[in-house]
């Protein structure tokens, strides 16, 4: 009875982890420019496509610089550069972080940065959102409700 239990709550452990280890993963990360020119961000932008967007694995890549003209109370301005980086695993997210080309734009690039943010997520597939929003839904209805 034990090996049996303990065999169910294995099966029931690599479910839950399976969407997870073979999820896209993103990476986003958010510079400050020692120098916020449009020149500099411009510059440290060209870095980031050279040294970055060929990276394998990479499904998605985009950077930009701070659209300053959007000044709404939500909007946080503590940056000049976003870099967005989809991959097709945590296999490439990991080939990623230790790839020559990763590194030598932290070598290349860390002087020109004050500062640095990173926010590393497992991406949840549009028909898992909406499987879970659906079972969700009576909830939130009853809650509306009152109930």
């Amino acid at each position: 009875m034990f090996a049996l239990r303990r065999f169910a709550l294995v099966l029931a452990l690599l479910l839950v982890a399976a969407p997870t280890l073979a999820a896209e993963q993103a990476h986003m990360v958010f510079f400050k420019l020692n120098d916020s020119s449009p020149k500099s961000r411009t510059h440290f932008a060209g870095l980031c496509h050279k040294y970055l967007a060929k990276i394998p694995g990479i499904t998605y890549f985009s950077v930009g610089a701070l659209a300053d003209d959007l000044d709404r109370d939500v909007n946080d301005k503590d940056f000049d550069i976003a870099l967005h980086v989809v991959f097709k695993d945590r296999a490439a997210h990991d080939v990623y972080a230790t790839h020559p080309q990763h590194l030598k734009l932290i070598e290349v690039g860390k002087p020109l940065w004050s500062k640095v943010r990173v926010f590393d997520s497992d991406l949840i597939a549009p028909e898992t959102a909406a499987a879970a929003s659906e079972e969700a839904a009576p909830a939130e209805e009853a809650a509306a409700a009152g109930e």
